[in-house]
């Protein structure tokens, strides 16, 4: 056994205990089991490494590669799952979108070993060459491509994740994140090698080998530090569009095809792995040191000290401040946004804003960057009321020093993750006189006390986030009590309607046992009946098909024999002399059903305006192209200022029973046409109603 064999065996061991670890701790997990899975398959695919670096036999050689490049692209498979669905909120979903991808990049291995098993990979002896040569065949090559655009899909979505997660949880899936990318862009250089070469050398796989042992190292480092817990973020698609993975592939590429060629040129081949390590070492130690909090920290201080001043660029926050929260329609949100700003800009871990319900006199934990939104059912904090310590306060306090029972329940609440974090922080959140919540900040790097202009900012920002929140509640009464108008206005409609259709009905049962003895009226009467009945069917249907648009079902109408109809249904009072004066008129394109219920409306109106006795006037003709309906009554008549101010409003009557919204809905009608209606009125003399509609459909 080689040296190069041994440290892909020991990379072997690693990775399969880490696999054990994860499932032991998190057996709950699906993304847990995912990342077993794929340590497993990574522990085998260095073992099948360790088995070919010391083969001389082509055949078995030849043979073993299959085999190896067959597993790493069913890996590919199982890290794209588990990447997809790792510290998800929607990891159900997540999975869901990316499931037909993940089948696709299984069905890859399944075609190499049905179909091209033995036509993958051609190993050979070349003269100018110490190791064995590995040249990939067209089908070996294809599947090369599936392994490394799957690679990097899968570097993509671990950057979604981590970039989505602020503070603390940022804080708990680093690692485990950069082991994963050390491995992965070891891949990522090898398969890329192999397809601009059309192969490898046989040792170039210890690259995979070496790789594999540094994200060991740093996978175990994860996993004593937060034992593999996971977050729950809800990445945007937006991140993945933006990500920067593509660019730090292809500078990884770059460094390292430059530094093959210095090795090939100055010190050979065989030490190339050695470089490839140190490399590999250098890139994982340079992204812990950026990813450091407290390197950022320091960095951060020192320019501040040094080099500007103020402390903070108010606009630069502000600015920050509106493009994160402009977007936000509900609490959530704008706390989740909210939170993660104040992690950003003052360099603290554990951010979480709890809001006050006014209702069950309740704190609830509303957001945090220090737990998963799963864990914040439970976390509501009772108060009998408002306590009035809370109350009092107006500016940013120090939670340390509130010795009141209140101070200690906030303690207890928001529990720090580090020893030197430093005193914890509350924010009131106050809009006016009404208390809504507060913004707690725990665990800031290295401890450092906040300044007096650090708390003055965290005041401005909460007073904002209070302000926010408060527009957020109002806007949602408004649009509540908007939507209740609107129902209510809707549900007038269809009242009007049927009171309508019942009024004839009430005027037949009236007549009914004075004429019931003539047969003419008997048939009138069920002919009546029949229609009244289909005209609230159709009502009904009307009312389960309604949508925000008045909707017009047009047809070939009949102006006169509708206008007929409608008086023949209403007309059943002996005092009340109906006067007609029709014109022949080519039929109109209308909604029959809806132009009755104006009709209707119009001559049950004059009815009403000219009580027991009375004269109503109903002429038909053509006016200018238009075809003009006008429905005239002697009756009491209105006055100018309801003509100016109520008569076309919904809820505006003059009739001591009335709804006030049959004109309204009549208008609605009419100009829904494209006619209009017209009102000529003098109290104590009468009114005259003028119907206008287009007599071609076009107009």
């Amino acid at each position: 056994m080689t040296s190069e064999s041994t440290l892909a065996f020991i990379a072997a061991t690693f990775s399969a205990a880490l696999a054990v670890a994860a499932v032991l701790r998190n057996r709950r997990s699906r993304a847990a089991w995912w990342f077993a899975l794929g340590m497993l398959g990574l522990s085998l695919d260095s073992v099948l490494t360790g088995i070919c670096l010391p083969l001389a036999d082509l055949e078995k050689l030849t043979n073993w590669q299959e085999w190896a490049l067959i597993l790493k692209a069913f890996l590919i498979a199982i890290w794209l799952a588990f990447a997809v669905t790792y510290s998800r909120g929607d990891a159900g979903e997540s999975f869901r979108r990316w499931r037909i991808l993940i089948a696709v990049v299984c069905l890859a291995p399944v075609a190499a070993i049905l179909g091209f098993r033995g036509r993958l990979i051609e190993v050979s002896l070349r003269p100018n060459l110490i190791d064995l040569w590995i040249s990939f065949l067209p089908a070996g090559k294809a599947v090369n491509v599936i392994i490394l655009v799957g690679t990097v899909l899968v570097l993509m979505n671990l950057e979604r994740t981590f970039r989505s997660a602020v503070g603390t949880m940022q804080w708990r899936i680093k690692f485990l994140v950069l082991g994963l990318a050390v491995i992965f862009g070891a891949r990522i250089y090898t398969r890329s090698q192999a397809l601009v070469f059309s192969g490898h050398n046989n040792s170039l796989t210890e690259v995979e080998a070496i790789g594999l042992l540094v994200g060991c190292l740093l996978l175990g480092v994860g996993y004593f530090r937060s034992g593999f817990r996971e977050i729950d973020v809800y990445p945007s698609r937006a991140v993945l569009q933006t990500s920067i993975t593509v660019s730090l592939v292809g500078g990884y590429l770059f460094v390292i095809g430059v530094l093959a060629q210095i090795v090939a040129h100055y010190g050979g081949a065989t030490s190339f792995q050695l470089q490839a390590f140190l490399v590999l070492v250098a890139i994982a130690l340079l992204a812990v040191l950026l990813l450091s909090q407290k390197i950022r920290q320091r960095i951060r201080r020192f320019v501040s000290r040094h080099f500007s001043r103020p402390q903070y660029d108010f606009r630069r926050v502000w600015t920050q401040f509106t493009q994160s929260t402009s977007s936000a329609i509900d609490d959530p949100t704008l706390c989740a946004a909210s939170a993660e700003l104040i992690s950003e800009t003052f360099n603290v871990l554990s951010v979480e804003v709890w809001l006050f319900d006014d209702e069950k006199s309740k704190l609830r934990l509303e957001a945090s960057t220090s737990r998963a939104r799963n864990a914040m059912s439970d976390d509501a904090i009772e108060f009998p009321a408002i306590d009035p310590g809370v109350a009092k306060i107006r500016k940013a306090f120090d939670l340390e020093k509130i010795r009141d029972d209140w101070g200690e329940t906030l303690r207890q609440i928001s529990e720090t993750q580090f020893r030197e974090g430093g005193n914890r922080v509350g924010v009131p959140l106050l809009a006016g006189d009404r208390y809504l919540g507060l913004i707690i900040l725990a665990d800031r790097v290295s401890g450092v006390p906040y300044t007096v202009e650090e708390l003055e900012l965290l005041e401005c920002i909460g007073d904002q986030v209070s302000s926010s929140l408060l527009n957020l509640r109002l806007a949602k009464e408004i649009m509540l009590g908007k939507e209740l108008e609107a129902f209510q206005t809707i549900s007038a409609f269809f009242v009007h309607d049927l009171k309508n259709a019942a009024s004839t009905l009430k005027l037949t049962l009236q007549n009914l046992p004075v004429h019931f003895d003539d047969p003419d009226f008997r048939q009138d009467t069920l002919r009546s009946i029949g229609a009244t009945t289909n005209r609230i069917n159709q009502i009904i249907e009307r009312l389960g098909t309604l949508g925000s648009k008045l909707e017009l079902r047009p047809s070939p109408v009949d102006l006169n024999l509708l206008v007929e109809q409608a008086i023949e249904n209403v007309n059943g009072m002996p005092g009340i002399e109906f006067a007609k004066e029709f014109q022949p008129l080519p039929k109109l394109m209308a909604d029959s059903e809806q132009l009755r219920s104006v009709v209707t409306n119009l001559l049950l109106n004059a009815r009403d305006a000219v009580g027991e006795r009375g004269r109503i006037e109903i002429r038909i003709g053509a006016q200018d192209g238009w075809a003009a309906l006008s429905v005239s009554d002697d009756g009491c008549g209105m006055t100018p200022s309801f003509l100016r101010d109520s008569l076309f409003r919904p809820f505006k009557t003059t009739k001591k029973k009335g709804l006030g919204i049959g004109m309204f809905q009549s208008k609605m009608i009419i100009e829904a046409h494209h006619g209009s209606i017209r009102v000529k009125s003098d109290v104590g003399k009468g009114t005259t109603f003028q119907v206008l509609l287009p007599l071609t459909s076009g107009k």
